[in-house]
């Protein structure tokens, strides 16, 4: 096949996949805590740079000048803090602090068990006596349990640390808990999907010291709409052109086997 293709078609499938990625991003505008993922494009190098068997006497100059395409590199992740959006619930929560995250309990859908998972997604509520995050994942306490609502409970107050008080109707305390809230290192996060994240191996979980948790506020989508449709339109263009050079390159190859063939 004409190496021109082989560039061209690098060039369709990387920009495929920008696509995917953002295409993600933008359907989860509204998303809380969401953190958008960034497709990276890297250079590839040409085929015997690459496997490491250059060779003087069989090196092709021209072709390893060009290079060897584009390649999909490895998905980053945006923890830029979102804007926080005053919604006035008082089981709404949002951490002010970009490496800061609430722990929740999520099932593994491969393993079936109960596993620790992180996540920014701070609009909590009540289901079945439980606080559980808005995708239904149970929010753990420094024990790693499930914080209870007991019964009677008609106030929720939640302070700056992620203490939280349960009131009865006329103030009293009816029990209290305190919101699990993990300081991480971002590079050693994975992503696993709606909104939550696992630390690599041989990182741990770390109380945060000084956590800065905001009652009746959630953290928005980090998603910026314009920039992401710029980016999908740039990536759309760019698949566009590559995809017009495969086209460009098989005229080419027809002219060359039916034409000048045929005059030799």
């Amino acid at each position: 096949m004409n190496y021109g293709m082989y560039v061209s078609a690098s060039g369709v499938l990387v920009n495929s996949h920008r696509l995917d990625v953002l295409s993600n991003n933008l359907a989860n505008i509204n998303t809380p805590g969401f953190k958008p993922q960034i497709a990276d494009v890297q250079s590839r190098d040409p085929e015997m740079i690459e496997d490491g068997t250059l060779d003087p006497e069989l090196s092709r100059r021209m072709l390893e000048q060009l290079g060897g395409g584009v390649f999909a590199a490895n998905h980053r992740t945006s923890f830029a803090v979102g804007a926080l959006i005053d919604s006035g619930k008082e089981l709404d929560v949002a951490l002010t602090g970009s490496d800061t995250f609430f722990a929740v309990q999520a099932e593994d859908e491969q393993t079936g068990r109960s596993e620790v998972h992180l996540t920014r997604n701070g609009r909590f509520r009540n289901a079945d006596g439980l606080i559980v995050s808005s995708a239904g994942h149970p929010v753990l306490d420094d024990g790693d349990s499930p914080i209870k609502i007991p019964a009677g409970t008609v106030n929720v107050d939640i302070s700056s640390r992620g203490d939280v008080m349960f009131l009865d109707s006329h103030g009293n305390e009816l029990g209290s808990a305190t919101l699990q809230v993990v300081t991480a290192d971002t590079a050693s996060l994975e992503y696993r999907g709606k909104g939550l994240f696992d630390m690599t191996l041989g990182n741990t979980r770390k109380r945060a010291d000084t956590p800065d948790v905001r009652q009746f506020h959630y953290e928005a989508s980090g998603t910026s709409p314009i920039q992401t449709m710029m980016e999908i339109v740039a990536a759309t263009k760019a698949a566009t052109g590559n995809a017009n050079m495969i086209r460009y390159h098989d005229q080419m190859m027809n002219q060359a086997i039916n034409t000048f063939a045929r005059l030799s």
